[in-house]
């Protein structure tokens, strides 16, 4: 660790890196059905799962790196005991680091305060129907009033929230009508993210996807749609839309149909410490046997990670449609 910053992480195609998922686990409390199968669920074993003195180090090089915003996913981060101690201890080593959350919320009752007094900027919080009995069969159980009250609870203590919902056609998209009254009404990012054919075992084929393009005209019919030209806000892929009388906007998400890869700025380690430069490319980078290497450790890290940043693909030219039989789910990446 030099201590230094290095600026402007480039890959090898001149893309800027500045952005880490960082997966704490790949245990969840749900099984969404465009995530993995829910008949065959295995977890990585516990020995595995990289310990919260790792993650911490790996937000140290990020940093060192010239990483400027860490998220931690899962699986789901709150079903890891203890995960509001690293939180905090990110907090207290990087205070200058946006930090962010990505969960399913239905395990966050009474954080959102802390999360916001810790520092926390923004929760995206996975929800894919406002309707209980649907929520309950994208999800595989009944816990939409406990996410409903985590949207809440965040938005009272002051954290910037963003849904995300998974568009399927003919599955949640009668319901686009009730997420942009949602947007309506509240101070908050309402975006629909294409189904993406990642891992096996979920239900992507062709008639359970929709384009952005098509979600944008849905919620058209409904309220009226400005774009935000130049989002420093929301940064990212997203492309988001002022709502007409509204406290909150709308956007959407399109890796299949107006991929972004031209200007992606993230990297990816899974929760067994494995580098994805790209979400769709299957090739893995083992970091944790060098992690737990003392003769090694962090700075064979950093030269895997710039090696690997050499290589780092455009996901439209790896995306396999047909997903790889056996290949991770989202919760295994770390989304």
């Amino acid at each position: 660790m030099t201590g230094t910053n290095d600026a402007n992480l480039r890959d090898g195609r001149g893309r800027e890196v500045s952005y880490l998922r960082l997966s704490v686990t790949d245990r969840c409390n749900l099984s969404c059905l465009y995530c993995r199968p829910r008949d065959r669920i295995t977890f990585i074993p516990h020995d595995n799962i990289l310990r919260y003195e790792e993650l911490l180090d790996l937000v140290s090089l990020a940093s060192d790196m010239g990483i400027s915003k860490v998220r931690l996913t899962g699986g789901e981060p709150f079903a890891r005991r203890d995960v509001m101690v690293l939180v905090e201890s990110i907090r207290r080593r990087h205070p200058e680091m946006d930090l962010r959350i990505t969960t399913n919320a239905t395990m966050m009752a009474g954080k959102a305060a802390t999360l916001a007094e810790l520092g926390v900027s923004a929760v995206n919080i996975s929800l894919d129907s406002l309707d209980r009995s649907k929520y309950a069969r994208i999800t595989g159980h009944d816990r939409l009033p406990e996410v409903l009250r985590a949207v809440e609870e965040s938005m009272a203590a002051g954290l910037r929230v963003k849904i995300n919902a998974v568009a399927l056609r003919g599955i949640n998209t009668d319901e686009i009508a009730a997420f942009t009254k949602l947007a309506i009404d509240n101070p908050i990012d309402v975006r629909f993210i294409e189904f993406m054919p990642v891992g096996d075992g979920n239900l992507w084929k062709p008639e359970n996807y929709i384009s952005a393009k098509d979600v944008l005209a849905l919620a058209s019919q409904h309220v009226e749609l400005t774009p935000v030209e130049n989002d420093h806000i929301t940064g990212g892929p997203a492309r988001m839309y002022r709502v007409e009388g509204g406290r909150g906007r709308f956007g959407v998400i399109s890796p299949l149909s107006e991929h972004f890869c031209d200007s992606c700025n993230r990297l990816r380690i899974t929760s067994d410490g494995k580098l994805r430069t790209c979400l769709f490319s299957e090739r893995e980078f083992r970091l944790r046997p060098l992690l737990r290497n003392k003769k090694l450790g962090l700075p064979m890290v950093r030269r895997v990670i710039e090696l690997a940043l050499r290589h780092k693909p455009l996901g439209y030219e790896v995306l396999n449609p047909g997903a790889v039989p056996g290949a991770r789910g989202m919760s295994g990446i770390g989304g």
